[in-house]
């Protein structure tokens, strides 16, 4: 499977840096906002205004990674193994299932609960437990996979499904800083 992915395109290794810059850069900014208030300050002083400016940074850069992952996966070579009909039905139904838990994630906890509010002191004022979240822990990380891989499949490059695995890898070494610090947060307001 290796030989179908050209590792020479340059396009290649910008969606794979893109890939792993984005959650290492919202995690760097966010803990920067919590211990020194960096874009609270930036923001002349009010918390929200520096969410949402953050909330604009993440999503731009969301929207910059999908065009190189994109561009990368458009000069990869296919996998004739890929170009099925069952192969194009398991792509639409993970782009269609990976969009709805990205979305009615979002749609739940709104543009501070999804753009790391609580690191700028913009705590929920509970546990958002429903759909999706009683489907899964994560469901944006899992639905920005699958949706991930949906483009893999679609298209029937392997060089997409390396790069949807180091995305759910980078997903997971994510929440491994994420978790136990957002719970911290969470616990020192009960405090």
């Amino acid at each position: 499977m290796l030989k179908f992915i050209d590792f020479k395109k340059p396009s290649f290794w910008y969606a794979l840096a893109s890939i792993l810059f984005n959650p290492t850069f919202w995690n760097i900014v966010a803990r920067q906002e919590y211990h020194n208030r960096l874009l609270t300050k930036l923001a002349g002083g009010n918390p929200r205004r520096g969410c949402y400016g953050l909330a604009l940074t993440i999503f731009s850069l969301g929207i910059f990674r999908d065009y190189l992952y994109s561009q990368a996966l458009s000069e990869q070579p296919v996998l004739p193994l890929l170009q099925t009909g069952m192969v194009k039905l398991v792509a639409a139904g993970l782009f269609l299932w990976g969009n709805i838990f990205v979305l009615s994630s979002m749609y739940a906890l709104g543009v501070t609960g999804t753009y790391l509010g609580d690191y700028f002191g913009i705590l929920m004022s509970h546990r958002v437990t429903g759909f999706p979240f009683n489907v899964s822990n994560n469901p944006m990380y899992q639905g920005s996979t699958m949706v991930f891989m949906a483009s893999a499949l679609w298209y029937g490059t392997p060089a997409g499904i390396l790069l949807t695995a180091i995305v759910y890898l980078t997903y997971n070494v994510a929440l491994r800083f994420e978790e136990p610090f957002t719970a911290m947060i969470y616990s020192k307001r009960k405090q």
